[in-house]
């Protein structure tokens, strides 16, 4: 059997209230928005890892129907950063044009953390490496997470994965040519 109650009397009339009142739980000039950022950024400290971040920088060639330099210039000394991310396997899937790699991976930052160790907002075409894993990454898409009414508080980076290692990048170039079109030799210094 369900009982139903009722209120035989009728509720008051409540006074209209101008702006926020203590109580408020959505106060965008609350000091403890800034205790929420401190706390954010801890959480992310704690639960994430070391990240060796490379800052790429913009040149004059910027090609505008691809939207990227046609040589691109990445610092070759890291910035150590704190960030958070899940390690994925790298999948290779076999398509119609061969062998893909499928390892898109996001790395998240606390926005006042990243902005005060960079200098600026993370940019497409940065290289993050994790500490941990022998993987690096090229930054696709920035992308700042958002709380409704208190603001910005996480960056979140969308990478691939780089093909390219040291090896590729540190050769020296030379005059010799071999029948495909590629260089043969290096030069012995």
């Amino acid at each position: 059997m369900v009982r139903r109650f009722k209120v035989n009397r009728q509720m008051d009339n409540l006074p209209k209230l101008e702006g926020s009142t203590p109580l408020s739980f959505y106060d965008p000039n609350n000091p403890d928005v800034n205790l929420f950022n401190l706390v954010d950024d801890e959480l992310i400290r704690i639960s994430g890892s070391p990240l060796h971040y490379f800052k790429s920088y913009v040149e004059e060639n910027y090609d505008d129907v691809y939207l990227e330099s046609k040589s691109k210039t990445v610092a070759s000394e890291p910035i150590t950063v704190h960030g958070f991310y899940e390690p994925s396997v790298v999948e290779e899937v076999l398509s119609n044009f061969g062998i893909e790699l499928t390892n898109d991976q996001m790395f998240v930052f606390n926005k006042s953390y990243i902005e005060a160790s960079l200098g600026r907002t993370p940019e497409i075409g940065d290289h993050i490496k994790p500490q941990f894993q022998d993987q690096k990454y090229e930054v696709t898409e920035v992308q700042e997470d958002s709380f409704e009414m208190y603001g910005v508080y996480h960056i979140v980076c969308t990478t691939k994965l780089l093909r390219e290692d040291e090896e590729t990048l540190n050769q020296p170039l030379t005059d010799r040519v071999d029948t495909v079109g590629g260089h043969l030799e290096v030069y012995d210094e």
